[in-house]
């Protein structure tokens, strides 16, 4: 697999992370998600690789960077310097429990969705990447919560880890 499709892949997983985690346990606002771990096809961790998504979309043609970045924010996601990704939570998803089963995000559906104390589980699949697995969230306080995601494809098997931190109550300007 590709750098390129590693990134894409870890985006996917950090945007998944999200609605698997929304509960009445976490405050509404702007939350960012950071990748801890990103492991594709057996190879070593490549979370450092991140920090590259910025530099490719730096380098994009000014039209296509600005699409794409409209694209992500009309969808509540930026992209920090850092290569960390932003998010607006609201607060009617703050407050929903068990909603985001048959959910879909991008090309994925999560479904089997549980919550058990402070940890929030279940499946999804992507058809368009032929892709299936699991997740894994635990809300450790109403300002913090970590996600675990492992999927299998026929381009290999990805494990991401993100740690997810409330950043304001506002998301104006960040979206």
């Amino acid at each position: 697999m590709q750098i390129k499709q590693a990134i894409q892949g870890a985006l996917l997983a950090l945007c998944i992370a999200a609605p698997a985690s929304y509960a009445n346990d976490i405050k509404p606002g702007l939350w960012e998600f950071r990748s801890t771990h990103l492991s594709l096809g057996g190879m070593p961790d490549m979370s450092a690789q991140m920090a590259q998504l910025q530099q490719q979309m730096k380098n994009l043609p000014p039209e296509t960077r600005k699409m794409l970045e409209q694209q992500m924010a009309a969808n509540g996601v930026s992209l920090g310097k850092d290569g960390s990704v932003r998010s607006c939570i609201t607060p009617e998803q703050a407050r929903q429990d068990n909603v985001y089963a048959g959910k879909t995000e991008g090309d994925c559906t999560l479904d089997s969705v549980t919550k058990s104390g402070n940890t929030i589980s279940g499946r999804m699949s992507c058809p368009k990447e032929q892709a299936t697995g699991d997740f894994t969230s635990r809300v450790s306080s109403p300002e913090h919560f970590t996600t675990r995601v492992n999927l299998k494809s026929p381009r290999g098997d990805m494990q991401v880890e993100t740690d997810a931190r409330w950043i304001s109550a506002q998301c104006a300007g960040n979206r």
